[in-house]
C-alpha cells in the first residue's frame, strides 16, 4: 500500500527503482475492496481485513501538519498526522512521486 496526498500521482518507475523490484502495477477495485474491505474513493490506511505486508508513505506528507485520511467512506476522513500513519502503520517513508 501506498500512503500519499490526493494532489500526488504515484511514479510507479521511482517506486519500483526504490524497492528493487522489476515493476509495479496497479491494482482495480475488486482487488482493493477484497483485501481492504473498502471501496475506492474511501479506502482508509487502517482497519483492514488483509492488511498489506509493505506499507510506504510519501515523504511529502510530513509537509503536513495534519494529514486528513479516509475514514472507510467516500465522505468520511479522519484527521491525523504523517508521524502517526507511520508508526501505526510500521510504514517506511520513501518519494513517490512528484
Amino acid at each position: 500500500m501506498i500512503i500519499t496526498s490526493g494532489r500526488h500521482r504515484v511514479d510507479t518507475d521511482l517506486v519500483a527503482s526504490n524497492l528493487e523490484v522489476e515493476k509495479l502495477e496497479r491494482v482495480d477495485a475488486d482487488y482493493v475492496k477484497e483485501k481492504s474491505g473498502f471501496s475506492i474513493g474511501g479506502v482508509s490506511p487502517i482497519g483492514w481485513l488483509n492488511p498489506p505486508s509493505i506499507v510506504l508513505i510519501d515523504e511529502a506528507l510530513n509537509d503536513y501538519s495534519v494529514v486528513w485520511a479516509a475514514a472507510g467512506h467516500p465522505h468520511a476522513v479522519f484527521p491525523t498526522s504523517f508521524n502517526e500513519l507511520k508508526i501505526a502503520l510500521a510504514a517506511k517513508v520513501m518519494k513517490v512521486g512528484d
